[in-house]
């Protein structure tokens, strides 16, 4: 009997082992690759085997990626041949939920005047380098004075889109945006203390993320020991070693909690949020034959509450702004307070109307869609982090500020102290490559010498001036430069010239306050030179999706 006993504890021991060991290995703590803990309890590798979804940024609304037709299907009155249909999949990403407003960017520019004082002389710069340009309402025959001086900082135009900023500037507020929003999200969580990113405003003493997430220790011009959130002092308080003491625990890209960068959204991603196909699954819409953000082929309302009511901000005719006061108009001479119009299927406002907007393809007339219709956008240029002497990542200081000059003689910073300091791909990392072989992409297939018509005749050791006519885009070459003298302007008389395009000029969507109702279609698209700004053209930032296709849900598993 105490024999039996005996084997059936045993056998109750094994079968209770085994059931452990099972339940233990299907764990999300536990490696299905090795089976040792992977949440770092045990000292060894931690992942973040909590992360459920991706938080949705400030000022973000979420695009379901998909299928759509892009470019137009009806006639070209304009004849430009520029957006013939062709059908793309976008992912899944953010995008603002209006335009980026005066009162944005002058937060913007107040940071920057705090940072780096424009009366400092290494500095100045740095400020003048992102002012808009309050010029662009001036017309010779027109008194906008009022607009000139008081549109951008006014808070009486504090809600409206920012205009007078370039392609340039609009990258560089979503470089600053980036930085901002997940220093706030560090101190949210705990990994810096509360207060730093007002309190460490300094030139010397700045975060980025790219440099927080690639060289920790340096951020905040090396003293982030000095600003330890709750995370490190809990780390630091639990530390038996006491050479680990006082070392602050930082994020990493593994933790989830670190957002992607802003950026300007594609061509593509524009257009497809702008079309808002989210809401309705009509035949005629997904096939690239709905002309407007909204239902319907015109563009006033037909809401029984709403009716006749403009659903846009453009030009309604000649000399005709708005609609005759007090009837049929559609609030605003000039651009409108944002959220004055309602949104498109996605929330999204204003993506027809108000301003045209920036986004990040360089222009060509034609959408390639035989090299890519996945994801598709021209302009990569792919950079690495420059490694110094001591074989480490370079960070910019206040001494190694690199500067470019743009061909309309404005100054502008290439990078800030606290920056990553970055250089052109090079052969080691495109040597046998099939994807891509070098670090400039913006002319692939179209533009670069391989892309004319006399690639056959090309000479490579020709003197540039001489080949350069035999180029498919052979625009105007303006240089400005600056010696002891003073800026000096070369501007470009060659009548050999054949076109305005270049890998400086960047497509622009959608209708403004002044286009007629012809250009508020999303499929329509303009090009203008990167470094120039207008009063019709501003910009709105988008946000990469990682991981699910689909926000907060997930498909079942057969």
């Amino acid at each position: 009997m105490k024999k039996r006993t005996f084997k059936i504890m045993l056998l109750v021991a094994v079968v209770s082992l085994g059931f452990f060991s099972c339940k233990r290995s299907s764990s999300k703590n536990t490696s299905r690759a090795t089976g040792w803990r992977i949440d770092g309890k045990d000292g060894g590798f931690a992942a973040n085997t909590k992360y459920k979804d991706q938080e949705t940024a400030p000022g973000l609304v979420f695009i379901e990626g998909g299928t759509f037709t892009m470019g137009k299907t009806q006639d070209d009155p304009m004849h430009d041949w520029n957006n013939t249909p062709n059908q793309q999949h976008v992912q899944s990403f953010y995008m603002d939920e209006t335009e980026v407003t005066n009162l944005m960017y002058t937060e913007y520019l107040y940071w920057t005047k705090t940072v780096f004082p424009p009366e400092n002389e290494n500095y100045k710069n740095i400020y003048t380098g992102i002012l808009p340009d309050t010029l662009v309402w001036r017309d010779r025959l027109g008194f906008n004075e009022t607009m000139t001086t008081n549109y951008l900082r006014h808070p009486g135009y504090a809600q409206y889109p920012v205009v007078g900023v370039n392609w340039i500037q609009a990258v560089q507020f979503c470089q600053w945006r980036t930085d901002r929003v997940n220093e706030a999200v560090l101190e949210r969580e705990g990994y810096i203390a509360k207060g730093v990113k007002t309190d460490s405003i300094d030139a010397t003493s700045t975060f980025s993320t790219e440099a927080y997430l690639t060289k920790p220790g340096e951020t905040y011009g090396g003293n982030i020991d000095e600003y330890q959130g709750r995370v490190a002092q809990k780390a630091n308080s639990k530390s038996k070693d006491s050479t680990d003491a006082n070392k602050n625990v930082y994020a990493k890209r593994t933790s989830g909690i670190i957002l992607p960068e802003y950026r300007l959204p594609t061509e593509a991603e524009w257009e497809y949020a702008a079309k808002g196909l989210d809401g309705l699954r009509e035949y005629n819409n997904v096939r690239g034959r709905k002309k407007y953000p909204w239902k319907g082929e015109f563009t006033r309302s037909g809401n029984r509450k709403r009716r006749g009511d403009q659903l846009a901000n453009f030009k309604q005719g000649k000399g005709d702004y708005g609609g005759i006061a007090g009837w049929s108009d559609d609030g605003a001479d000039i651009t409108a307070e944002v959220k004055s119009y309602p949104p498109n299927d996605f929330g999204l406002y204003d993506m027809a109307g108000n301003v045209a907007e920036w986004v990040a393809d360089v222009y060509r007339p034609i959408v390639d869609d035989e090299a890519n219709d996945f994801n598709y956008y021209r302009g990569n240029v792919y950079m690495k982090n420059k490694i110094n002497d001591e074989g480490t990542v370079e960070i910019v200081s206040t001494e190694t500020i690199k500067y470019d000059t743009l061909a309309n003689g404005r100054i502008v910073a290439r990078n800030l102290p606290g920056q990553l300091a970055e250089v052109s791909v090079d052969e080691k990392e495109t040597y046998l490559r099939t994807n891509f072989d070098k670090s400039d992409n913006r002319n692939y297939r179209d533009g670069d010498v391989a892309s004319s018509r006399y690639f056959d005749l090309y000479n490579e050791d020709e003197e540039e001036g001489e080949s350069d006519a035999k180029r498919m885009y052979n625009a105007p070459k303006h240089v400005v430069s600056s010696d002891s003298t003073g800026m000096l302007r070369q501007y470009d008389k060659s009548d050999t010239r054949t076109t305005l395009i270049d890998d400086n000029v960047r497509v622009y969507k959608g209708g403004s306050w002044k286009d007629r109702a012809y250009w508020i279609d999303p499929a329509q698209r303009r090009a203008f030179p990167e470094y120039m700004a207008t009063s019709y053209i501003g910009f709105r930032c988008a946000m990469s999706r990682v991981g699910s296709k689909s926000q907060g849900k997930k498909r079942p598993r057969n």
